[in-house]
C-alpha cells in the first residue's frame, strides 16, 4: 500500500476492512511510501481494526531520505534501520516478508547478511528482493543457498502488465528455476489499462498530479494506446471492464504468485474482488500476448 500523500486514513481504513473481510491477507508497504506514514496507517490499523494473525505484512528497506532526496543505501546498517523503524511503525514485533527495495552499491554479501540477522533476530519470517533483474535475482538466490544456515531469498517484485512485459525474458526464467515467488507490481500499467486515460488525462488521477505524472506518461504513447484498445475490446466482448481484463491477464499469467494492488478505497477495491472467481479465455489471453508483445512462451510449458 502506497497510502499517505493521496490516501485518507478513512479510506485506507475501510479497504483494509474489505480486504480482510473478503478473506484477503497479503499487504505489501515500505518505508519510502508517505515516508513511513503507510506503515504507520497500517500499524494504527493494527491497534484498532484487524488483528495481526490475520494479516502477512511485507514491506521492505533500501530507499533513505537525505537532504530531501531519496537515495538507494543496502548496506547492512541502513536497511537494519529500516526494518527497526518498519517495525515501530507497525507496531510489531516481526513481518513476515522483508525485502531489499532495489539492487544498490553495497557489497551484496553485506545486503544479504542483513537478511540473515533480521531472520535469525525474529524480525521477518522470510525474505526477498524488489526490482531485482535476473542475474541480480539469481546471484542473490545462488549466494543465499552456497552456504546451510542462510535465510533463502524466496520472492522478487517487480513491474509486470500488459504494458510492461519485460519479466518475462529473465526475471520469469530465473524465479522458476530457483522456485521463487513472484509479486508484480502495478498490473494494470500504472492506471492506463483501466481506460481512464483513453481521451485525456482525467482530473483527480494520479496522471494529473504534479509528483505522479512522470509515473503515468511513458504509458500515454501510441503503442500503450493500441494495447489499451485491445483490452477494452476484450471487455466489452466479455461483460468485464477493462481493468478486470488487465488484472486477469496478471494474475493468471504463468509464475505469478499474487499481483500487489495499489487500491486506495474499499470502492477501488470491490471490481478486483468481483473478479475473484472470473477467467480469461486462454484465446482472448493469448490474443492480448500477441497484440502487447508477443506470445507468452511460458504458456505452452
Amino acid at each position: 500500500m502506497t497510502w499517505g500523500r493521496d490516501t485518507r486514513f478513512d479510506d485506507a481504513r475501510s479497504c483494509v476492512r474489505r480486504f480482510v473481510d473478503a478473506a484477503g491477507s497479503l499487504i505489501d508497504t515500505a518505508p519510502a511510501y508517505g515516508r513511513g506514514e503507510a506503515e504507520r496507517m497500517l500499524g494504527r490499523m493494527l491497534r484498532t481494526d484487524v488483528r495481526r494473525e490475520d494479516l502477512v505484512i511485507a514491506t521492505k528497506a533500501g530507499f533513505v531520505f537525505r537532504e530531501g532526496a531519496r537515495v538507494v543505501d543496502t548496506s547492512r546498517a541502513a536497511l537494519l534501520d529500516d526494518l527497526r523503524g518498519s517495525l515501530d511503525r507497525l507496531d510489531t514485533d516481526y513481518v513476515d516478508l522483508w525485502q531489499v527495495h532495489a539492487w544498490g552499491h553495497a557489497p551484496l554479501e553485506e545486503t544479504l547478511a542483513a537478511l540473515d540477522f533480521a531472520v535469525s533476530s525474529g524480525m521477518a519470517r522470510y525474505v526477498g528482493v524488489s526490482n531485482f533483474v535476473g542475474w541480480q535475482t539469481a546471484t542473490a538466490a545462488t549466494w543465499q543457498r552456497a552456504v546451510p544456515g542462510r535465510a533463502p531469498v524466496i520472492s522478487n517484485q517487480v513491474e509486470y502488465s500488459l504494458l510492461a512485459r519485460r519479466a518475462e525474458v529473465e526475471v520469469l526464467p530465473a524465479l522458476s528455476h530457483f522456485d521463487m515467488g513472484f509479486f508484480p507490481w502495478s498490473p494494470l500499467g500504472r492506471g492506463v489499462l483501466t481506460g481512464k486515460y483513453r481521451t485525456g488525462v482525467p482530473r483527480g488521477s494520479r496522471g494529473a498530479t504534479p509528483h505522479f505524472h512522470w509515473y503515468v506518461e511513458p504509458y500515454l504513447e501510441p503503442r500503450s494506446r493500441a494495447v489499451v484498445e485491445a483490452v477494452a475490446k476484450a471487455a466489452d466482448g466479455l461483460g468485464m471492464t477493462p481493468l478486470q481484463v488487465a488484472y486477469l491477464w496478471v494474475r493468471d499469467a504463468p509464475g505469478v504468485t499474487a499481483p500487489l494492488l495499489g487500491v486506495r478505497s474499499a470502492a477501488h477495491l470491490e471490481p478486483y474482488l468481483e473478479a475473484e472467481d472470473m477467467t480469461l479465455p486462454q484465446e482472448i489471453a493469448r490474443a492480448l500476448d500477441d497484440v502487447s508483445g508477443g506470445p507468452n512462451e511460458a504458456r505452452d510449458l
